[in-house]
């Protein structure tokens, strides 16, 4: 198979021989035999597939080895524009660079399958000659008049131009006095005013703006920007420089659905909303956006890391904002990290990315010192806006009391900043109210049976859910290990255990919760944050959603429950991540002129992590962790790979893991561990069974693991997931 970058547009006549690309996880593209219509690289078509139909991407001339007496004849060309030659390139570098199948990265390409026909005409009446003996009332005349004097109008619009009811417009086109018009749908997005004003700047913003306004082809720039220091309106510049070229744009955001108050910034600036693109959209939206994209008509996408396999023709600048942020890795089917495969979709598009972000990853930082990135420095808050204030609450030395979470020096400065007529924030990273739920006889506690977890208590909805898999159960009356009744006791705190501490602790305050299972789908979230931002909320109790750069002008405390919660387990970047997590939540207090305190809560003091919040020395942390990762042989100073190996049966899994690992490559520079049960040893019911592989970065990774999958190939149901670059280890 060629890729789709060796013979960019090229064209296929009929009884040729081409590769097409099916949307599934296959070994690669199928040949088939081209009939009476032409085609071109790059095209959708259907094609017939083991006794059904599936489409596909004509992805070059086919191979020789295919018997031609075989070969199946493609059914039909859709009538879709073809999938752009630098997509094609991206797609079939991702499943390299992955080691996925093709077929698998193309499908995230082609989501939208009905958005490949074209949309259902909007049917409109105009005026036609009357037919003889057509008998006119008033009432008739009045709409005839009404269709001659306007363009084709919607049976609905002219008969209430008219003002009739519309079985007086359908029994004229019954009689013929009308006739029915198919109209174009409206283009579904306005463009964006790129020339409109957008607010003042201070002098090192303009530096800044005017830098990324300048930029044409292939470059990477790191916007690096305390919290509050306006990234959003400086690289809302180069946005506008890149609509003004005729180009589109593509934002990514860690948190699509709960953007309300960013989408309201571009509209602010630009005039219109832009395209978004995130797993809360209808079905209709999705395929009116899709075809947006691919016709070129949305200028401007914000939307979540699948927005990176969107069709865009003329993609002139991808924006990955909060570029530090998890969420933009993908665990589950293709894994891949969105943020690096942006910069993998610009180079190949030939355009500039911005990877904009308060508390840059160690990687970005890495590829900056190495000269392969630029790096833009906003150093302080917009308007005058100081950085809050952050303090520890030493919890061996100032406890709650028994039965309580918020220790006395935060329930005071929450005291005092609602008597100021200000806003509080509890920030606890952990959603339900409580995370695990034991017996108090026997000490039994209650876990998913589909997998290696604790059940959570969520009082609220009356259930305890597994936060992994999705089970729910109520809780039981009856222990069914000892047979205790009313023996269950709920363990650790939740927000929304916090929430009913701040209610018993501030029964004046105004006490609301922020997390993705009390604040769903971007419509939900647009209004509370309106709540917060028009002071309707008091104090705010929320998870990591609380983040992602809101801005909430009374906000002048934030309080972390639990500031040691991220720091426990073997993940290689729990340091970095608490860190990123807590700058970031910390930057929610003082964003205007009101100035802002932090309280974390800790029983490690002297933890680098707290030590390097407290003192503001994100540096120092950054250089100390980037020591440690270089001593120990970690990203981003060498590469790691995960392979975990699952299936139902655990002795079947164990068994294929041990022959798996009698095969594992023996090269200079590459080291495997395992197999050894993955932290999460049952998810959803499949056992699972992990390697870990270390490489030095001038090792040929991907390279060395295929050679290893090959000699000692799974079979169902067991299954080996790849994950290059692993962000998480569970």
């Amino acid at each position: 198979m060629l890729s789709a970058a060796a013979n960019p547009a090229r064209h296929f006549y009929c009884d040729s021989r081409v590769a097409v690309l099916l949307p599934l996880p296959l070994a690669g593209a199928y040949d088939y035999r081209v009939g009476a219509d032409p085609v071109a690289q790059g095209d959708v078509v259907e094609v017939p597939l083991a006794g059904r139909t599936s489409l596909g991407v004509v992805w070059g001339p086919g191979s020789a080895a295919t018997d031609p007496g075989k070969l199946r004849t493609i059914l039909r060309r859709l009538p879709a524009k073809p999938i752009p030659e630098a997509l094609c390139r991206f797609v079939d570098w991702v499943a390299a660079y992955t080691l996925a199948p093709p077929g698998a990265v193309l499908k995230m390409a082609i989501s939208v399958p009905a958005a490949l026909e074209p949309p259902a005409p909007i049917w409109a009446v105009r005026a036609r000659p009357i037919p003889d003996g057509l008998k006119l009332t008033a009432t008739r005349r009045k709409v005839l008049e009404t269709a001659a004097a306007h363009p084709p109008l919607t049976m609905a619009d002219l008969a209430r131009e008219a003002g009739t009811g519309d079985s007086v417009v359908k029994g004229l086109v019954e009689a013929g006095a009308l006739e029915k018009v198919a109209l174009a749908p409206p283009a579904p997005f306005a463009a964006p005013q790129a020339h409109r004003d957008g607010p003042a700047l201070s002098e090192s913003q303009a530096q800044a703006a005017a830098a990324l306004a300048e930029i044409a082809g292939f470059h990477v720039w790191l916007l690096d920007g305390v919290t509050g220091s306006g990234k959003t309106e400086v690289y809302f510049e180069a946005v506008a420089a890149a609509l003004k070229r005729g180009r589109q744009v593509l934002v990514l955001l860690p948190e699509i659905a709960l953007s309300a108050q960013w989408l309201g910034r571009f509209r602010s600036r630009f005039g219109v909303e832009p395209a978004v693109w995130h797993s809360e959209l209808s079905d209709g939206k999705r395929r009116a956006t899709w075809r947006a994209v691919a016709d070129g008509t949305a200028a401007v996408v914000v939307g979540a890391r699948s927005a990176l396999f969107l069709p865009f023709p003329d993609l002139g600048l991808i924006v990955v904002d909060e570029e530090h942020d998890g969420a933009f890795k993908q665990e589950d089917g293709v894994c891949y990290h969105a943020r690096d495969m942006a910069v993998v979709r610009a180079r190949i598009g030939a355009c500039p990315v911005i990877l904009a972000s308060a508390t840059p990853s160690l990687e970005t930082l890495a590829n900056v010192q190495a000269g392969r990135y630029h790096r833009l420095h906003l150093p302080d808050r917009h308007a005058g806006a100081v950085l809050p204030e952050i303090s520890m609450v030493d919890l061996r030395r100032t406890p709650p009391p028994r039965g309580f979470w918020l220790a006395p020096p935060l329930v005071a400065a929450i005291e005092r900043t609602l008597a100021e007529g200000e806003q509080a924030m509890l920030f606890l990273n952990r959603r339900g109210y409580a995370p695990l739920t034991l017996c108090r006889k026997c000490g039994h506690r209650l876990q998913c049976p589909h997998c290696t977890a604790w059940l959570v208590e969520h009082r609220q909805a009356g259930r305890l859910i597994c936060h992994h898999c999705g089970h729910a159960t109520r809780l039981p009356s009856v222990c069914p290990e000892c047979e205790a009744e009313d023996s269950f006791a709920a363990c650790g705190p939740g927000i929304e255990r916090i929430a009913e501490e701040a209610t018993h602790r501030f029964p004046g305050a105004r006490v609301a919760m922020m997390a993705s299972d009390t604040v769903s789908g971007p419509h939900a979230a647009a209004e509370f944050v309106r709540q917060v931002a028009d002071h309707e909320i008091d104090l705010l109790v929320g998870t990591q959603i609380v983040a992602k750069g809101y801005h909430f002008p009374m906000l002048t405390l934030v309080g972390v429950v639990d500031a040691d919660l991220g720091l426990e387990g073997g993940d290689l970047r729990a340091g970095e991540r608490t860190f990123q997590l807590l700058s970031q939540v910390a930057g929610r207090a003082g964003r205007a002129e009101r100035p802002g305190r932090v309280l974390l809560q800790t029983f490690q003091p002297d933890h680098p992590v707290m030590r390097a919040l407290v003192a503001g020395d994100r540096d120092s942390f950054i250089a100390a962790e980037a020591e440690c990762r270089r001593d120990a042989g970690m990203p981003p100073f060498a590469r790691l790979a995960a392979l975990i190996v699952s299936g139902p049966d655990a002795g079947a899994v164990d068994d294929y893991a041990r022959r798996l690992a009698r095969t594992a490559p023996h090269t200079e520079g590459l080291e495997v561990i395992g197999p050894a049960p993955a932290p999460m040893a049952l998810l959803r019911g499949r056992h699972r069974r992990r390697f870990l592989i270390k490489a030095a970065r001038t090792v040929a990774l991907q390279a060395a693991l295929k050679e290893w999958l090959a000699i000692c190939p799974a079979k169902q149901p067991l299954r080996v997931q790849v994950d290059i670059d692993p962000y998480s280890f569970v």
